[in-house]
C-alpha cells in the first residue's frame, strides 16, 4: 500500500528548493513551517487512508459511458466529495474567490501524493487548477464573479480542450470555430479529442476552456481565441442552469489511468437546451490572443503532469522495495566486513542481490532528483507572482519547466518499468499492481506537450533567453552545490563533488553550444540534439540537487550517500549524451536514408 514520504517532501522543499529560507523571510503568506508540517501530514492521511483504498476498483471498473454520459467508479464521487470539503482544491486559489493563496510548491508536494495513490485521480484536480489560472489571470470580472469560486472550491471542475483529430500538437490547423453574436457571447462548433475529466459526474458542472478561431481571424496560431463554454449554463443565483450544447461523444479505451474519463467532445450538435445551435461561451482575454491565455493553463498543466509521474515512480519505487524485502530467493553473495567468503545457507530476501539493490538505488535516485527538480520549478513559478525580482524569476521558472514537466515523466516510465523487473514475473501479472503503474505512467510523457516538444522549447527558446544569461546564472548556483559538497569534506560523498563538477563541464560545453547554433540560425541541427541535452541537463541538476540535500542533513549520511550512488551510477551517463549532443546531428542526414 502506498506510504506518502512525508520526510522526503518536506526536506526538499525546505531545503532543496529554498521553501524553508522563503519561509523565513516572509514570503510565503500565512505559510509557516508548522503549517507546512499539518498540512503534508493531512494530506498524507487523505492519500494513504481514503484515495489509495480505491485505487485498485477504481483500475478494475473504469470509467463507463453511455448515452453522452460517464459514470465513474463506486465510491469516487464520494471520495472527490470529500477530498474537496477538505479544502483540498482551494490550497492554491486566489483569497478573493475562497482560495487559500499558499504556494504552488506545496500544492506541487501534496499533489504528488494524490498522484502516487491514484494517477487517475490525481489528474482532474491538476486541470481545475489550471484553469483557475487562466481565468484570474485572463478573465473579465463577470467570469471571475460567477465562475472563480465554483472552480477554486472544486464545486465545478475545469477541462483544457486544445487538441482536435487533424490537430494534435501543431495548433495551426485548429479547426474548431467561434461565431460571434450581439450580446457578446459566442456559439462554439467543432470537436475536441482526449479531454481528460471532460464529462464525469463527480461534480454538477464543468467549465470547459476551448481554443477555437473566428471566422476573420488571421491564419494559423495568431488567429486562436480562447473560450470559457460551461456544460450547464449559470443562474443568477449561481447555480447550473440550462445545459448548453455541448456534449460527450465517447471515451477512449487506454493503456492506463482507466477510471481517468478521456473524452471527445462535440459543440454546437444542436443537443443543448438553449434553443439555438453552437455551445454558448465566453472570450477569455482578447480575440485572436488565446493561445497566449491558454499557455498559463499549459504551465501550470506541465508542471503538475511532471508532479504525476513523480508520484507514479514513488509509488513503484515503494512496491519494489516492499517486494524485495519479503520476497526470498537465491542466496546471498553481498560480503559482510567481518566474512570474506560469500553465504550460502538459505535462501534470502533479493534485496540482498547486488542488480536488485543496484536497481532499487537507481529508482530512488531518480525519484529524488525528479522531486528536487519539480519542487524549485514550483518555487520560482511562487517567486514570480512577487514583484521583486519578477522578471527574473518568471525566466528561471520558463527555463526549468521543460525539465519538471520531461524529467519525472520519463523516469516515471522507467522507474515503473524497473520496478516491474524487481517484481520479476510477478510484476508482469495484475495481481501485485505493478504493472497498472507502469500503463498509468507511459502516458505522461506524452500529453501537454510530448516530451520531444519540451525538449524543442527549451533548446530553441528558452536556453535564449535574457541572451543566455538565465540559463548561465542557474548553471552558477549549480556549480556552487558542487563546490560546497567539495568543502564539505564528507567521507559519505565519496567523489561526488569531482563527478559534479566533470558534469556540469560538460553540461556548460553543450549549452554553448546550442546557444551558439540557435544564435547562427542553425536550428535545424540544435535540434537535433535537444532531447539528448535535456535529458543531460536533468541529470545534472537532479545530482547536485541531491548533494544539495545531503549537505543540509548533517545529522546523517543517508542522503549523502545516495548522492554518491547518483553520482557514481547514475551520472556517467552523461558523458554519453554530452558526445550525441556536440557530434550525433552529423549522422543524422545520412542515417534518414535507412528509413526508407
Amino acid at each position: 500500500m502506498y506510504r506518502a514520504p512525508v520526510a522526503d517532501i518536506t526536506h526538499s522543499l525546505l531545503h532543496v528548493a529554498d521553501l524553508g529560507r522563503a519561509i523565513d523571510e516572509g514570503r510565503t503568506g500565512d505559510l509557516t513551517r508548522d503549517l507546512l508540517d499539518a498540512i503534508l501530514e493531512e494530506a498524507a492521511r487523505f492519500a494513504e487512508g481514503e484515495i489509495a483504498p480505491l485505487s485498485f476498483s477504481g483500475e478494475k471498473t473504469g470509467a463507463r459511458f453511455s448515452q453522452g454520459s460517464v459514470t465513474m467508479p463506486a465510491g469516487w464521487r464520494d471520495l472527490y466529495t470529500r477530498w474537496r470539503e477538505n479544502g483540498w482544491n482551494a490550497l492554491t486559489g486566489p483569497l478573493d474567490f475562497g482560495g487559500q493563496g499558499l504556494p504552488t510548491a506545496l500544492s506541487a508536494a501534496v499533489c504528488e501524493m494524490w498522484n502516487g495513490a491514484s494517477m487517475a485521480f490525481g489528474i482532474g484536480q491538476t486541470l481545475t487548477i489550471g484553469a483557475v489560472d487562466a481565468i484570474a489571470t485572463h478573465g473579465s470580472d463577470q467570469l471571475k464573479d460567477t465562475y472563480l469560486a465554483k472552480l477554486v472550491s472544486g464545486e465545478w471542475m475545469g477541462t483544457m480542450n486544445l487538441t482536435e483529430p487533424q490537430a494534435g500538437s501543431d495548433l495551426s490547423d485548429l479547426r474548431t470555430r467561434a461565431e460571434r453574436r450581439d450580446d457578446g457571447t459566442y456559439r462554439i462548433f467543432g470537436q475536441k479529442i482526449y479531454i481528460t475529466f471532460g464529462e464525469h459526474d463527480l461534480t454538477d458542472n464543468i467549465v470547459h476552456l476551448v481554443l477555437a478561431r473566428l471566422p476573420d481571424a488571421p491564419a494559423g496560431v495568431k488567429g486562436i481565441s480562447l473560450f470559457l463554454v460551461p456544460k450547464f449554463l449559470a443562474r443568477d443565483d449561481g447555480t447550473p442552469g440550462a445545459r448548453n450544447d455541448v456534449v460527450c461523444h465517447a471515451i477512449e479505451h487506454k493503456l492506463g489511468i482507466h477510471a481517468s474519463p478521456t473524452c471527445t467532445m462535440i459543440y454546437g450538435d444542436g443537443k443543448g437546451e438553449t434553443g439555438e445551435a453552437g455551445a454558448i461561451g465566453w472570450l477569455v482575454g482578447e480575440e485572436n490572443r488565446g493561445l497566449a491565455c491558454m499557455f498559463t493553463m499549459m504551465n501550470s498543466a506541465r508542471l503538475y503532469v511532471g508532479v504525476q509521474g513523480l508520484g507514479v515512480a514513488e509509488a513503484a519505487f515503494q512496491k519494489a522495495l516492499d517486494y524485495a524485502r519479503e520476497r526470498r530467493q537465491g542466496r546471498s553473495t553481498l560480503l559482510a566486513k567481518d566474512r570474506a567468503e560469500p553465504t550460502s545457507v538459505a535462501q534470502v530476501p533479493i534485496i540482498e542481490h547486488p542488480d536488485i539493490a543496484l536497481t532499487l538505488l537507481r529508482m530512488k535516485a531518480l525519484v529524488g532528483a525528479a522531486r528536487a527538480i519539480v519542487h524549485n520549478c514550483a518555487h520560482a513559478l511562487d517567486r514570480a507572482e512577487e514583484e521583486e525580482n519578477k522578471r527574473w524569476w518568471a525566466e528561471r521558472a520558463n527555463l526549468m519547466t521543460p525539465l519538471a514537466k520531461s524529467f519525472p515523466t520519463d523516469i516515471g516510465v522507467e522507474v515503473a518499468s524497473l520496478g516491474i523487473q524487481v517484481h520479476g514475473g510477478m510484476g508482469y501479472v495484475e495481481e501485485t499492481g505493478a504493472a497498472r503503474l507502469l500503463r498509468d505512467a507511459r502516458i505522461a510523457p506524452i500529453y501537454e506537450g510530448t516530451n520531444g516538444i519540451q525538449a524543442i522549447d527549451l533548446v530553441s527558446r528558452k536556453l535564449s533567453l535574457s541572451d543566455g544569461e538565465t540559463v548561465r546564472a542557474y548553471l552558477d548556483e549549480l556549480d556552487a552545490i558542487a563546490e560546497r559538497t567539495a568543502a564539505a569534506n564528507r567521507e559519505a560523498f565519496g567523489e561526488t563533488a569531482a563527478r559534479l563538477r566533470e558534469a556540469l563541464g560538460g553540461l556548460r560545453e553543450t549549452t554553448d553550444h546550442l546557444l551558439e547554433l540557435v544564435r547562427g540560425g542553425a536550428l535545424s541541427e540544435a535540434l537535433c540534439a535537444a532531447t539528448a541535452y535535456q535529458r543531460q541537463f536533468a541529470l545534472t541538476a537532479g545530482a547536485c540537487y541531491l548533494a544539495k540535500g545531503a549537505l543540509a542533513d548533517s545529522a546523517t549520511d543517508t542522503r549523502a550517500v545516495l548522492a554518491r550512488f547518483m553520482a557514481d551510477n547514475v551520472l556517467p551517463e552523461v558523458e554519453g549524451l554530452r558526445r550525441q549532443v556536440l557530434f550525433g546531428a552529423a549522422s543524422l542526414t545520412g542515417a534518414r536514408e535507412a528509413l526508407n
